[in-house]
Order: C-alpha cells, then structure tokens, then sequence
C-alpha cells in the first residue's frame, strides 16, 4: 500500500465513481480502476459494493477512510516542510468554522492572514455542530478548526478568548432598560438554531439557569435567515455582538444581559506537527 494508490480511494470517495475521479487524480478511467483493484487485492477484502454506475463503501472500506486521510495529510506535511522551509510561501489550507464565527473572529483573522501569506489558499468549510467540526479535524478533513470547544480526544485546544452576546427583539418588544436579567428571556419566543449547535445550547443553558425552557417560536437552520427573522418580527434572539450590531442598525432593540452570556473562541488542531500555513495562523491567532 503507498500514497498514490490512498490518494486514488480517497478520490473515489469523495467522488462517488471512479469516473468523476480520475480527472481529480489526473489519471484514465480504466488506470484509477486497476490502482483501487490492486489495492483490493493487496489488502485481502473489497473497498466498495458495485450498486449500479455507482460505488459505495464497504466496511472495510469505511475503516480504511480515516486513517488514509490522515497518511496523505501527513506526506503532503512532510513535503511541504521540506519546500516552505524559507516561508509560508504557498499550498492550501483547509478550515472548518462555524457559522457564528464566520463574521467575528474568523473574517478579520483570515483577512489579515492572507495580506501576510498570499500565495496560501484558504478552504473552508462550515460544520453542522461543534462536534462535526471537531470530527473534521480529527479525520484529517480539515486542519484546523475555529470552535467554541475547549477539549477534545486528540486535539489541542488554543484560546482566542470570548465571543460576547446580546439579546436582541423585534422594534418595540424589548423590555425598557437597557440591562435586562436573564430572568427576563424567559417566556418569550425565540428564532435559534436546530438542538446540538452551540447557538441553541447557550440559549438553553441561559434558561436551565433559571429554571425555565426557552419557547423555540422558529428553529431555523440557516444562520443567516436568524437575523432578518428577528427583524421582521418572528421572535427573539441570542446574537453574537458583531451581529446584534447589525441588528440594531436595522432597526431591532438590543439588550445586555446580566450575568453576561459568553462563550469561549478556540482554534483546534490534532495534537500532531502542522503544516507552515497551519502553524503560522496558530502563531497570528493568539499572539494577539
């Protein structure tokens, strides 16, 4: 077994037939079906279950996925070691993040990022949950990850400090005073996420510390339906502060919370060597 024919089974599986990927791994059709033969034969059981035009995995081959990622990841680190000793000079660098974090803090990171480095490629991804996130970067999808996690089996967890949030109410429906109780949120109908994203358990956590459950008015699982819902009247929500401004400026009330509704910002990696792209954005994230 060796990286080209790795290379070739994750092209087969990211693409579904060995058709749409040869092209991907610039090889012919006939010549991709003998490499994933070959490595069929040398491994003793079949990858995939030949259903029509179509290939889907097997068991085996459901196991071999993961760590294959993981082997083609780390060549290409050792390669690319080897050609970026004078700098971060180019490849691509594969980020997953979520949806909250896309506007504060990942758009002015990787902004800043890409003045720096500008031959380096950026590729991101958007994770249905903090865990897909962090299960993107442990099978080697993703290198990185820009989560509100702070542990994880594998990973290392770097800080980049809080992201606060703001209540904010269709014009005309928020309470009075500019700093409302937590107290405050119960009974009132909010525009959140489905269960399991972060967005939601901050709003049920907001609630289960007063003894409440939060009134789920819209679950919507587009992020960015949240914010003009809130404004056309749906409901309330609980929004990041770059996105409660934004709210304001469009005619919604915004409120502080006492206590603060918080999270923590990380950015995750395996608790293995980084490429030099990964490793500079580490550096550029939490020097400040």
């Amino acid at each position: 077994m060796d990286v080209r024919q790795l290379t070739a089974f994750l092209a087969v599986v990211d693409h579904g037939t060995v058709t749409a990927a040869a092209p991907a791994v610039h090889v012919s059709q006939p010549a991709l079906s003998q490499t994933i033969r070959a490595l069929e034969v040398e491994l003793g059981t079949p990858l995939f279950h030949r259903i029509g035009r179509g290939l889907v995995l097997t068991a085996a081959g459901e196991a071999l996925t993961g760590p294959a990622r993981q082997v083609v990841r780390d060549i290409d680190l050792a390669r690319r070691a080897v050609t970026d000793v004078a700098g971060v000079e180019g490849g691509t660098l594969d980020l997953v993040v979520l949806a909250t974090l896309a506007v504060d803090p990942a758009a002015p990171l990787l902004g800043r990022f890409r003045r720096e480095h500008p031959g380096v490629s950026l590729r991101l991804a958007e994770p249905e949950s903090t865990a897909d996130a962090l299960a993107r970067v442990g099978d080697g999808r993703a290198e990185l990850a820009l989560t509100d996690a702070e542990h994880g089996p594998g990973l290392v967890f770097h800080s980049l400090g809080r992201q606060d949030y703001r209540a904010v109410f269709p014009a005309g429906t928020a309470p009075g005073r500019k700093t409302i109780r937590t107290s405050a949120l119960v009974g009132v109908p909010f525009v959140t996420t489905p269960p399991g994203t972060s967005s939601r358990r901050l709003l049920e956590r907001a609630h289960e510390d007063v003894g409440a459950v939060p009134i789920v008015a819209v679950e919507a699982g587009p992020r960015e339906a949240i914010l003009p819902l809130v404004v056309a009247g749906a409901g309330a929500a609980l929004l990041p502060l770059s996105l409660a401004a934004e709210a304001h400026a469009l005619g919604a009330d915004v409120r502080l919370l006492d206590p603060p509704i918080a999270r923590e910002v990380t950015l995750a990696h395996r608790d293995a060597p980084l490429s030099p792209a990964a490793a500079a954005l580490v550096v550029m994230a939490t020097s400040g």
